[in-house]
């Protein structure tokens, strides 16, 4: 371990960032046995098993994981001395991976990404947009936005604020079918479900709404794709608020019945203290989604 070869180190941290030896082997212009050898040699030399072969994958074992977090910093110092060497030290630059709802991807990172990139043009962001809890100690995202609180204690996280949503129908629909306000009003009419397992089914019964499977005229649990069935008219639907007002010909409806509450979190690996890039962005979603 005292010569521990910086040549193996970038083949790990490749190979855990890319999670594929031959695309670790393209980012450092190696050639696919080159770099797994120097990955094999660094588990020899460690005495420890990195990676676990998943089909075509490498997956990081437990302990590769608890080593990739140092082998990060290593990698982030050697970085930080050859930007100081080169009077760069201030530069922010390198790609950041955000993973977000695909709602708060369409509707609320466009203008902050948009801002960031003024303010810091040699930082990419990568937008992931997905309704699955993106695994940041797998690195499948260097931030998440979320709506619950992590429970991992390795993850860093902070609480922006609570947001509201509520139930809306377009224009057309309030004109066929009226504008209900209270739950009592909503019995009868239609609403796009989410899910076909009767989840939805249950969130609505707790907010006090009377309805049944009868009332789902349509489904989708694409949120963006939920939005979209309720702006043309289907049914009734819930979306948080600044988002539902920026829409043009929607209305608010069921105006007596509780808002949904959700907070947003933001939360990152432990990557966040030691990567200023990371920190950058970190800041600007926090400044951007605290509304």
């Amino acid at each position: 371990m005292d010569n521990l070869d910086w040549n193996q180190l970038k083949a790990f941290l490749q190979t855990a960032q890319t999670g594929s030896l031959s695309a670790a082997a393209r980012k450092l212009g190696l050639t696919q046995p080159t770099l797994s050898r120097q990955v094999a040699a660094i588990e020899q030399q460690m005495g420890v098993t990195l990676f676990e072969r998943v089909g075509k994958a490498m997956v990081l074992t437990p302990t590769g994981l608890d080593l990739l977090e140092h082998a990060r910093a290593m990698g982030a110092a050697a970085e930080a001395l050859g930007l100081a060497a080169s009077g760069r030290s201030q530069a922010v630059g390198g790609v950041v991976s955000v993973s977000a709802t695909d709602a708060v991807a369409t509707y609320l990172l466009p203008p902050i990404v948009q801002r960031l990139r003024a303010q810091e043009p040699g930082i990419a962001v990568e937008v992931i947009a997905s309704d699955a809890l993106s695994d940041l100690l797998r690195r499948e995202a260097d931030i998440a936005i979320r709506h619950v609180k992590p429970e991992q204690p390795d993850l860093i996280a902070r609480l922006v604020r609570e947001a509201q949503a509520f139930f809306y129908a377009s224009e057309a629909w309030v004109q066929t079918h009226g504008h209900p306000r209270t739950a009592k009003d909503a019995a009868h009419l239609p609403f796009v479900g989410t899910d076909r397992s009767g989840h939805y089914l249950a969130y609505l019964r707790q907010h006090g709404l009377i309805v049944s499977e009868d009332n789902f005229s349509c489904y989708s649990d694409h949120t963006v794709a939920h939005w979209a069935l309720v702006r043309q008219g289907i049914g009734i639907g819930a979306m948080m608020d600044e988002i539902a007002r920026e829409i043009p010909g929607m209305v608010r409806v069921l105006d007596d019945v509780e808002p949904i509450r959700f907070p947003f979190w933001l939360v990152s690996h432990r990557e966040l203290r030691t990567s200023r890039r990371i920190r950058v962005v970190f800041e600007a979603l926090a400044e951007g989604l605290a509304g």
